[in-house]
């Protein structure tokens, strides 16, 4: 079973910088997509950033040129690289897996248990 856990949210000022991290575990012969989610009270989880396990990167558009996504194979861990911080990026930001190869054994997707990022103004 895939256990995600994140690390390095927490608050900074409007223009700071904060670097995301989610660390994986838990499963073996497995290849997953990685990507970060953010969310806030009252609102849908929406699409930050994902990569690929060839290291292809998406980015909403809102992030773009702002923030940078990393994908450390031998730490089976990706990175989210907040730049520019804005207050409106104010968010729990989650982790998720997405499979693209493997057998019954690897979970379709998996979320980690999030991280809080706060932008003051």
């Amino acid at each position: 079973q895939v256990q995600l856990v994140e690390s390095g949210g927490g608050s900074v000022q409007a223009g700071g910088s904060l670097r995301l991290s989610c660390e994986a575990s838990g499963y073996t012969h497995c290849t997953y997509d990685r990507s970060w989610y953010r969310q806030t009270p009252g609102k849908e989880r929406e699409f930050v950033s994902g990569i690929t396990s060839d290291g292809i990167t998406n980015y909403a558009d809102s992030v773009k040129g702002r923030f940078t996504i990393s994908l450390d194979n031998a730490l089976n861990a990706v990175f989210l690289q907040m730049n520019s911080l804005k207050p409106e990026d104010t968010a729990m930001y989650y982790c998720k897996v997405t499979k693209t190869f493997g057998g019954r054994g690897c979970a379709a997707d998996a979320w980690g248990q999030g991280t809080q990022v706060t932008v003051s103004s």
